[in-house]
């Protein structure tokens, strides 16, 4: 199940740093252990989106204008994701950051129909490699549209759906068509114009600093449905449970995408059709270029 997370913003124009997914992984851990269920101290299928609002970019980061920010927080587990939002909904303002927000109420998704190839987009980066301690290679680049990225991101993926014991040993062994196919025609455009689609960001784990590349942009995924299931809730590649490796689809069928879920801040009263202000999850085409990066 994927949730939309919808907060308010009591101080308009605050910012966060460009690359915040290390502030938001923090703040959900922290509410995770704050709950006190320890079955769920070191649950790592969920998946979470970067903080989605109207943006201005400055030299601080981004800084948002919007009344409204989101968050899309995602899990196989609706068990999991109830109990972390009841720990959201029972801080009545949360600090991330400069920005001070009150959450306000949910929305669910609804659940798209996943075919055997589907195009994503990244709304959260892409990263490919755990790093050792003290070691370079997380912040290697490889090609997107190498063998190399493609069978990077199958083995981490093979190696998380063993992990979650969801599923028996022959359908692990049917799930050897694997693919990913970036689309270079979006990344030899931002080439072209000297912009980025991958860069350098930090990763803390169990208090420790590491340096990962991660990746921004679009590309069709050809796997088995239930791996396209399952990379669409739990995220793809590396440090998902930190916030990385969050997909969209890159068009969706008609008709509406979410409905109402049931965790709302009592009292709040939504805005009017007229006064509220749409905010898009999947980056719109100046948020792809203004994330991008080409290779060091």
């Amino acid at each position: 199940m994927r949730v939309r997370l919808i907060f308010s913003l009591k101080n308009k124009g605050s910012y966060l740093p460009f690359h915040h997914q290390y502030i938001l992984a923090q703040f959900l851990k922290g509410l995770i252990v704050k709950g006190g269920r320890e079955e769920f101290y070191n649950y790592n299928f969920f998946n979470f989106s970067g903080l989605k609002g109207q943006t201005k970019v400055s030299r601080s980061g981004l800084h948002y204008y919007s009344s409204l920010v989101t968050l899309v927080l995602s899990s196989q587990s609706e068990d999991f994701m109830d109990y972390l939002l009841e720990q959201v909904f029972a801080t009545p303002k949360v600090e991330l950051g400069n920005l001070i927000l009150v959450p306000e109420y949910t929305e669910i998704e609804v659940e798209p129909v996943l075919e055997t190839s589907n195009k994503f987009v990244c709304i959260s980066p892409l990263v490919l490699i755990i790093p050792a301690f003290n070691e370079e290679a997380g912040k290697r680049f490889i090609s997107p549209d190498s063998d190399e990225f493609s069978d990077l991101l199958y083995e981490s993926t093979l190696t998380r759906m063993e992990r979650s014991g969801w599923y028996t040993p022959e359908q692990m062994e049917s799930f050897f068509k694997f693919q990913v196919v970036p689309d270079m025609v979006y990344v030899n455009k931002l080439k072209e114009q000297q912009k980025k689609f991958a860069r350098i960001y930090a990763v803390y784990d169990m208090d420790v600093k590491y340096e990962v590349r991660g990746y921004t942009l679009p590309f069709t995924l050809y796997a088995a449905p239930e791996v396209q299931d399952f990379v669409f809730k739990c995220g793809l590649g590396a440090f998902t449970h930190k916030g990385f490796g969050m997909l969209d689809l890159a068009t969706h069928p008609p008709g509406a995408r979410t409905k109402t879920y049931k965790f709302k801040r009592e009292g709040f009263v939504p805005y009017k059709p007229n006064e509220r202000v749409r905010q898009n999850v999947a980056p719109t085409e100046s948020e792809g270029e203004e994330n991008s990066e080409t290779e060091d």
